[in-house]
């Protein structure tokens, strides 16, 4: 399985999850707020801030219909939602001061060139633009790491975007499994995906989680998802499409805390007893013990011996080797049995 570099951090398999938190149009078109979300998500111990850089002229047509269960065109609604392009130094210097990683998802060539232009370390790909072939190409073109959600795609969607990135000489990709449903229920989650995107193409896999709730995160962690992104807000009750699945200040940190618990529950795939286990092996392990006082020179009976804690003495299964053999010193009552006493 290939690892991607991404500023001083490895991502891949058998490497720390990298967790990115989504503050998508979770600005509400205030810069102070913005800071603020970027604030919060250091102090969660996330590993990237996650923004997305989009205008409703070039997203969507003026024509395109009301989706179900919204009030207003997509484009009115994108509209409100635009990330003002001057805060982009701002924003991108401000990450980097808290430690964290500055993402940002392009819709259009403008935003993948004013991108380029603040260092980002990759590019993030929204699900809804995989089948754009041309602008995806032209993005990888600029060497960065991609990390692809692909939501509403099937595996030939995943390929021919697989095939675009790598057309222009980039290697460097990460797929997220995703569902496009905002909140996701959690019947259609589907985890068990991650493993075919893995197993088709063998890069580096993760999970863009729309759900309410932590648990599907954290589900993916434990199936071995290399990155976890997710929605945050200052506060669910704020106005704007992307506040009511998002987590909370707490939640963040909530999810940032059972990630890594997570992954010091994996460990490494050996089975052996572990550190505080050999401590403890030879308290709580049965051995062969004296059942009585076994004179020198007798000859052991089979009801002279019993098994119990502690593991000191010879193991149990060698019972029937000492029945029968003759005692070279005295063994008192609830001794274990050492081989040079017989």
């Amino acid at each position: 399985m290939e690892k991607v570099q991404i500023g001083s951090r490895t991502l891949g398999h058998g490497k720390p999850v990298f967790i990115i938190a989504e503050a998508g149009s979770n600005h509400d078109g205030s810069l102070a707020q913005a800071r603020q979300m970027i604030e919060v998500a250091a102090e969660a111990g996330v590993d990237a801030v996650k923004f997305q850089l989009y205008s409703a002229e070039t997203l969507y047509s003026r024509q395109t219909p009301v989706f179900p269960g919204e009030d207003e065109r997509p484009y009115e609604m994108v509209r409100k939602c635009e990330l003002p392009r001057a805060w982009l130094p701002e924003l991108a210097q401000y990450t980097r001061q808290k430690s964290l990683a500055f993402l940002c998802t392009p819709f259009d060539y403008q935003a993948v060139d004013e991108l380029e232009a603040i260092g980002v370390n990759a590019f993030k790909w929204a699900s809804s633009e995989i089948n754009d072939i041309p602008l995806l190409k032209y993005t990888a073109s600029k060497g960065k790491p991609m990390i692809i959600s692909t939501g509403m795609s099937n595996l030939a969607d995943v390929q021919e975007a697989v095939d675009a990135v790598r057309s222009v000489g980039n290697n460097d990709i990460i797929l997220l499994h995703c569902v496009a449903v905002y909140p996701t229920p959690i019947e259609e989650v589907n985890l068990r995906a991650m493993d075919t995107l893995r197993n088709a193409f063998h890069l580096p896999v993760g999970f863009s989680d729309h759900t309410l709730g932590l648990t599907a995160a954290i589900a993916a962690v434990a199936r071995g998802a290399c990155v976890i992104e997710k929605h945050f807000t200052l506060d669910r009750q704020l106005e704007g499409p992307d506040h009511k699945f998002a987590l909370e200040p707490e939640e963040l940190k909530a999810l940032v805390k059972a990630i890594r618990e997570v992954e010091a529950c994996l460990g490494r795939p050996e089975k052996r007893p572990t550190p505080g286990e050999e401590e403890k092996v030879l308290l709580s392990r049965r051995s062969i013990i004296a059942a009585v006082n076994i004179s020198k020179g007798c000859k052991i009976e089979r009801e002279m011996l019993i098994t119990k804690r502690p593991g000191y003495g010879i193991p149990p299964k060698f019972i029937d080797i000492i029945v029968g053999r003759q005692a070279k010193v005295d063994i008192p009552k609830d001794t274990p049995v050492q081989w040079e006493m017989i």
